[in-house]
């Protein structure tokens, strides 16, 4: 395993949100060349890539993959891989969401969305481009000596967390205009929204050489801290304007979602979010101070606006 960096070690006694900042900085020139590696014959279809995945973006996924190699003790580079796989499933997941047949959204992180830039084909081939592009990613990585051994777990983990999310967002879309339960909706978003969040954590841990007890105290992270994203998401919908979200406040109402706030009050969906995330605090323990930037990033997470 190759050595942790001065500036890795830096990072591990940061205060938030200094691993995120870092993942949307070195994100970006690895997304650059990385689309430049794989670029296809046609250019706009090129084009709807690079728009889809640079259009802005909190970049919280790779940061969860940097996140937890460092955690385990492993070097930051050796989750790039992983944090481009992740971050691909994740824009795939967006452009499609956002398509007539789905959401419909002709808005995303304040910019037209994929089909409304470009058109509604090219938009579900650049979602189907970016969910192959994230395995790419994979086995690009796979080549590299140190990363070798743990590719076919990272290659299961994230090919899981793809199916899952599809079928979370299948039941996201059954629930439309019908009453169901809170352990319902978890339900979904546990696929939904949670899948992908554990995979991140998970493919940056095996990066990073992880033992199978840091993995379990990582996935108990990675579960908790889903969820409180998803319930904090709800949280916003309804309490956030347009401009600050970059998308439509208020959509989800409009298409008569389940929410947490919808089922439970917003108060008491506001202190889901915090209970969930205190469990994902809680979970880090065994990991000691390696695992403070995961911690410093969830409580970020809570306090966010959009």
């Amino acid at each position: 395993m190759l050595a942790a960096t001065a500036s890795d070690t830096a990072l591990l006694r940061a205060a938030p949100p200094e691993l995120l900042s870092r993942a949307q900085q070195d994100f970006r020139s690895l997304l650059t060349a990385f689309l430049m590696r794989h670029a296809g014959p046609d250019a706009r279809l090129n084009d709807a890539l690079a728009y889809a995945m640079a259009n802005g973006g909190k970049r919280v996924r790779p940061a969860l993959a940097w996140g937890a190699c460092l955690a385990v003790g492993g070097p930051w580079q050796a989750a790039d891989s992983a944090a481009l796989a992740v971050e691909c499933i994740h824009g795939y997941s967006l452009v499609h969401d956002d398509l007539p047949c789905m959401d419909d959204d002709d808005l995303r992180r304040g910019q037209p969305t994929c089909h409304r830039q470009f058109d509604e084909a090219t938009a579900l081939l650049a979602g189907d481009t970016l969910q192959a592009l994230a395995f790419c990613a994979l086995s690009d990585a796979s080549t590299d000596a140190e990363l070798a051994p743990y590719s076919a777990q990272q290659t299961q983990a994230l090919s899981v967390a793809a199916r899952d999310m599809v079928y979370g967002q299948r039941l996201d879309l059954a629930a439309e205009g019908r009453s169901i339960r809170v352990d319902e909706l978890s339900q979904i978003h546990r696929f939904k929204t949670g899948a992908l969040i554990r995979a991140a954590v998970r493919l940056g841990a095996l990066a990073g050489g992880a033992t199978e007890a840091q993995l379990a105290a990582l996935d108990q992270y990675a579960d908790a801290l889903g969820l409180a994203f998803q319930v904090h998401d709800d949280v916003l919908d309804v309490i956030g304007d347009t401009a600050t979200l970059g998308k439509h406040a208020g959509a989800d109402a409009a298409h008569s979602k389940a929410t947490y706030p919808a089922l439970l009050g917003l108060a008491p969906a506001q202190a889901l979010a915090a209970e969930l995330t205190e469990q994902a605090l809680a979970a880090l323990t065994p990991l000691g101070s390696g695992a403070e930037p995961l911690a410093t990033l969830a409580r970020y997470l809570l306090a966010r606006d959009h």
